[in-house]
């Protein structure tokens, strides 16, 4: 369910679009006449996982509110006071009950549909395979080799590809839900490296 920013967080007066001038320029911004307050309606940052264990498979968990068969990656909102490791360590551990023993940071990315920035993370666990405790969130999970994963092409499934490259792979990629392009998105998939972007050109030599 998609909430709406409607009311002021400071005074609680009804707040209205307003153009005003900020550093880029003027802009548009839902504000309060009152205090004067701006609504900057920034992105959400979501922590994700591609939780490998010492057998070399991943693990995918089902959503509660996911329809049958479908599987996606251990995921979370950050909270305050935290970094970004110690986030998905802790959402790895709430989700799953298995204990984050190494990360590294694989990918960021954005997810405009729900304003979202995606930090994903590797991450090696301790335990067994069947150690895992699945959460209330969660209705059940499975382990599948690099060979085995489908990705999807939207939010975290660029992330699962990028782990399946790594692991010397081709990623495939399937629809997430029916009716959606099974396709990714060529500006987001493959990634462009330094030397394939054309937007990068080579720094002039300095005297």
């Amino acid at each position: 369910m998609a909430y709406e920013v409607r009311f002021c967080s400071n005074c609680a007066t009804e707040l209205q679009w307003i153009v005003a001038t900020e550093d880029s320029g003027e802009v548009q911004r839902l504000r309060c006449q009152s205090c004067g307050f701006t609504h900057w309606g920034n992105p959400t940052p979501v922590l994700a996982a591609v939780v490998e264990g010492d057998d070399g498979r991943v693990l995918l968990a089902r959503n509660a509110l996911w329809q049958e068969g479908v599987f996606g990656l251990i995921t979370g909102f950050m909270e305050a006071g935290e970094s970004p490791e110690a986030g998905i360590c802790r959402e790895v551990l709430e989700e799953t009950g298995l204990r984050v023993k190494a990360l590294r940071l694989l990918c960021c990315s954005e997810f405009l549909r729900m304003n979202q920035v995606l930090i994903a993370y590797h991450v090696r666990v301790e335990g067994r395979p069947e150690d895992v405790r699945l959460s209330p969130e969660l209705l059940e999970y499975r382990w599948q080799t690099a060979e085995e994963s489908l990705c999807w092409p939207a939010g975290t499934g660029y992330a699962l590809a990028e782990w399946i490259k790594q692991k010397g792979f081709e990623p495939r990629f399937g629809a997430f839900r029916p009716g959606q392009n099974p396709e990714p998105d060529p500006a987001k998939w493959p990634v462009r490296r330094w030397a394939e972007d054309t937007r990068f050109m080579v720094a002039p030599a300095l005297d």
